[in-house]
């Protein structure tokens, strides 16, 4: 309450602070800070200088070198609650008080600036030269304000309720104040800042920026079940054939599941944003009430075209889920080993030419892990392998010069070896159908 008289700036501040506390901690000053920070409408007044303990004063105050305000420092003397019961009269309280700075050594060179007297002149000619120095400013408002009110007199003075014209011309100014408070609260630039609650545009940002990743985030999600679909499908598309590459089918039929989940969250999430859409729309057709017919109006209007548009964004949302079901881009960072294996099949099957006569037909060149400790002794280590319609042969690497060994593939036949459900890489056996 008090910040509201002294931040105008019309007014004269008048900061009390007791002579036998720290002036630094004055809650007075403080406030006469916050709105003056200046100091040019604070006039500072020290009381209680006759309580400081003994061998301290307040001289570099009263001096204004400690703290300074262009106005300066008063010091008062006033009667003690014991002076007050004794009921010590103000005029002996006065004589007192002048007899206290007249005396004190720190203080009898101000004595003349100092006690209630001097603070009661002071106050009497800053106050009277604060109005002078103001109504000129004053004057002029009051003029602007006139010649306005003039001017709107002057229209009202042919002023016929039954016109038309001023009905619609006033109906088009509050359908477009509606408009402007519409907007101010949706964009948060508004006169009047709401402090209680989020509203508008802010509660709108909150349901976009955390309650629908929350929303995504509850999703029930069971890793186990999903170990066991992605194996299922992963099978059920080799069918009784054995494949050596994970088919891009089975992460297309595992994803399109996961993003049909998508479509609850994000419809809630735009139930969310009409309600408070709607919400908004009422608290701006609140200036409205003296008209209950055009607020109603108003209202229905509004809210039947937002309800419209809800329609629309539902549609566009199912749409945009089902176009990302109609297609999964398995050259995303999500199936990138997947990419990369298809890749290198790709660039392997390019390198195939077709062999002149005497020449061995390549079938396929590639990185293998062999895991059969007792062949290779030192545990599972990688080789290049090449396959040809006559053996299998696997090198130290890619240039195929230094050989490791070469398997005939005479009454040889693979097949697939279990290793769990998410396999990083698909494991196969060669055996040989004669048991040698």
């Amino acid at each position: 309450m008090i910040l509201q008289f002294i931040s105008r700036e019309s007014s004269l501040i008048l900061a009390v602070t007791p002579a036998n506390m720290d002036l630094a901690n004055s809650d007075a000053l403080k406030l006469a800070k916050e709105v003056d920070p200046q100091g040019l409408r604070t006039i500072g007044v020290i009381t209680k200088l006759d309580l400081m303990d003994e061998g301290t004063d307040a001289r570099d105050v009263l001096e204004n070198k400690l703290l300074p305000l262009r106005r300066g420092y008063i010091g008062v003397v006033n009667r003690s609650q014991k002076d007050i019961e004794g009921k010590k009269d103000i005029r002996a309280a006065l004589a007192a008080e002048r007899k206290f700075f007249l005396s004190h050594p720190a203080y009898r060179h101000m004595a003349d600036r100092m006690g209630t007297p001097h603070l009661q002149k002071t106050l009497n000619q800053q106050l009277t030269n604060h109005i002078r120095e103001s109504l000129p400013t004053l004057r002029s408002k009051l003029q602007s304000q006139l010649l306005s009110l003039e001017k709107e007199v002057e229209e009202y003075k042919n002023f016929r309720p039954d016109d038309p014209t001023r009905k619609t011309k006033a109906l088009l100014q509050m359908v477009q104040q509606f408009g402007v408070d519409f907007e101010k609260r949706i964009e948060g630039s508004g006169d009047q800042v709401d402090t209680l609650e989020l509203s508008g545009g802010a509660r709108i940002n909150r349901i976009f920026h955390e309650r629908f990743p929350f929303e995504l985030v509850k999703m029930e999600f069971d890793e186990k079940d999903l170990r066991r679909e992605i194996s299922y499908a992963i099978k059920n598309i080799h069918g009784v054939r054995t494949g050596l590459f994970t088919p891009d089918l089975a992460f297309e039929a595992i994803v399109k599941k996961q993003v049909v989940k998508l479509k609850e969250p994000c419809l809630k999430c735009v139930d969310l944003v009409i309600q408070e859409l709607i919400n908004t729309v009422r608290q701006c057709t609140s200036k409205l009430s003296s008209y209950p017919r055009l607020r109603e109006e108003t209202e229905r209007i509004v809210t039947t075209y937002i309800r419209e548009r809800e329609g629309r964004t539902k549609d566009q949302i199912l749409l945009l889920i089902d176009i990302e079901q109609s297609y999964i881009n398995t050259n995303h960072e999500d199936f990138i080993g997947f990419a990369n294996a298809q890749q290198r099949s790709t660039q392997l099957n390019k390198k195939r030419a077709i062999p002149n006569q005497g020449e061995i037909l390549v079938i396929r060149r590639g990185w293998l892990t062999i895991n059969n400790i007792s062949l290779m002794k030192g545990g599972s280590k990688e080789y290049w392998f090449v396959l040809t319609a006559e053996s299998l042969s696997w090198y130290k690497d890619e240039e195929e010069k230094e050989k490791k060994y070469m398997l005939p593939l005479d009454n040889l036949k693979i097949r697939d070896v279990e290793k769990g459900f998410m396999s990083n890489k698909h494991v196969f056996a060669i055996f040989n159908t004669e048991q040698r």
